[in-house]
């Protein structure tokens, strides 16, 4: 069904609710990451079991994300279609996040194995409930080209705090004054983690604007159209990658998300073997500076800048300028880790941040755009759907990027109990890694964006035919 003509002008209390929102969809993972160290450090799991446990929550959590998507498409409520699906998955994942981090180092590997990987299956479900229906809502706020990065620059400059927070808990995790043990650590930590970020990921559900679609000739959701519905789901699948516009902003994020998490996840030790020949207590401050700086550089200058660029130059030009600063500051890094002196490496991090901390605002615009491009050819409400399948090819390779984390480990014949010195080979094979993999994915991304062709005038001109069709549909 065609749908309604909406304000291009959104109320900032809508925009801030929407990026309340953000802060807990990016401080689960960004906390996840961080805990996840624990499980090799402390907790005997090796990195090929590390990798397990990276990759098969996160395919669970893929394939959940296009049936999600469906479902939240074609919910008849008073509510609307999204608002009831955050509020359970809000609930749902502060919950299960708490109870995943519950374990005990007496424990048997094998259980404390499957414990976390039970509740990581529990988790990553109200992680989709939660997700897919949020990031819907931001698509569906506005029709307008600029608006919409307006809206989504918001976002994730509320949404970057949780990464200028989160690296802090590396100090916390390692200071005895706090605890004695990482595992103890965590176990409380996810506590204090878990509360509040569900009650960000509600805020939404509760302030965000919706109207009852009891009305809507959506289609039907029961028991007896569960085939038929997933068939319809594979069906806007291919319909969705007919858009080679939208097969190209996917493929981008693929590169650029998962490439940078292959290696974020090795960040920790990177700095601690690398800068500080396996001293964790040495390391300090600057396990947390390097994340924490990187992500203020994020919220205070490249958000900014690429929501002017963007409206200057357009989105495309703004993505590409943006990933080849990037580029340059992956090289820089390799250059600027030297032991000893670990202040080198903050030379690096603004241009480093302009990759990965301007990606989600260009790219969850230019997503906003290309739905259009889907309502014109189809006719169809499904930002649900579009929302799912981007986010879909971002967490399937993410669950490969947790997994090859492990793997280059393997690889690399990295070993957390051994200094820097008894395998030197193995310390600086993690940091070119850390360097050079996500620079190919961002080259990569940018030979696939290179023909990206949904300027202003291209995205206006497919606002003013749907117009044309609302108005002549009422």
């Amino acid at each position: 069904m065609m749908r309604s003509a909406r304000n291009s002008s959104v109320p900032l209390d809508q925009k801030v609710a929407f990026g309340i929102g953000m802060f807990a969809n990016q401080m689960f993972p960004a906390i996840l990451g961080i805990f996840m160290v624990v499980l090799v450090q402390s907790l005997g799991f090796s990195g090929w079991l590390w990798s397990l446990l990276y990759f098969f929550p996160r395919i669970f959590d893929a394939i959940t994300d296009p049936v999600m998507g469906y479902i939240s498409d074609n919910t008849k409520s008073k509510w609307g279609r999204r608002k009831q699906y955050v509020l359970a998955g809000g609930i749902l994942m502060g919950i299960a996040f708490i109870f995943m981090w519950q374990l005990y180092a007496e424990n048997t590997l094998q259980y404390n194995f499957w414990y976390f990987f039970i509740w990581s299956i529990v988790f990553y479900l109200g992680l989709t409930l939660f997700s897919v229906p949020y990031v819907a809502m931001g698509y569906e706020m506005s029709d307008d080209f600029h608006e919409r990065t307006n809206i989504m620059a918001i976002a994730q400059w509320i949404g970057q705090w949780a990464w200028v927070i989160a690296p802090w808990f590396w100090v916390i995790m390692d200071d005895k004054d706090w605890f004695p043990s990482s595992d103890i650590a965590v176990r409380e930590l996810a506590i204090w983690v878990a509360i509040p970020c569900a009650l960000c990921a509600i805020v939404p559900a509760v302030f965000i604007k919706s109207k009852s679609t009891l009305k809507e000739d959506y289609e039907p959701l029961n028991l007896a159209n569960i085939g038929g519905s997933l068939k319809k789901i594979g069906y806007s699948f291919k319909e969705a990658f007919k858009i080679s516009e939208f097969r190209k902003l996917c493929g981008a994020t693929f590169l650029i998300f998962n490439a940078f998490n292959t290696v974020a996840a090795l960040t920790y030790f990177v700095i601690v073997y690398k800068l500080f020949n396996g001293d964790a207590g040495a390391t300090g401050m600057w396990v947390a500076l390097f994340g924490c700086l990187g992500a203020l550089g994020t919220t205070f200058i490249v958000i900014p800048t690429v929501t002017w660029m963007s409206k200057k130059i357009g989105k495309k030009n703004a993505f590409m300028l943006c990933q080849s600063l990037s580029v340059v500051g992956y090289i820089m890094l390799y250059f600027l880790f030297v032991p000893g002196k670990p202040w080198l490496y903050i030379i690096a991090l603004p241009l480093f941040s302009f990759g990965i901390g301007s990606l989600f605002t260009i790219m969850m615009s230019m997503t906003a755009d290309v739905i259009d491009i889907d309502e014109m050819n189809t006719g169809k409400q499904r930002e649900g759907i579009f929302g799912a399948i981007y986010w879909w090819m971002v967490k399937v390779g993410f669950a490969i990027a947790g997994g090859l984390s492990g793997v280059i480990i393997g690889i690399v014949g990295f070993n957390p109990d051994l200094p820097t010195l008894e395998q030197q080979g193995a310390v600086d094979g993690l940091h070119a890694f850390f360097c050079f993999f996500p620079m190919l994915g961002t080259i990569g991304a940018m030979l696939i964006m290179r023909n990206y062709n949904v300027d202003e005038e291209r995205a206006n001109a497919i606002r003013a035919e749907l117009e044309k069709r609302r108005t002549a549909s009422t």
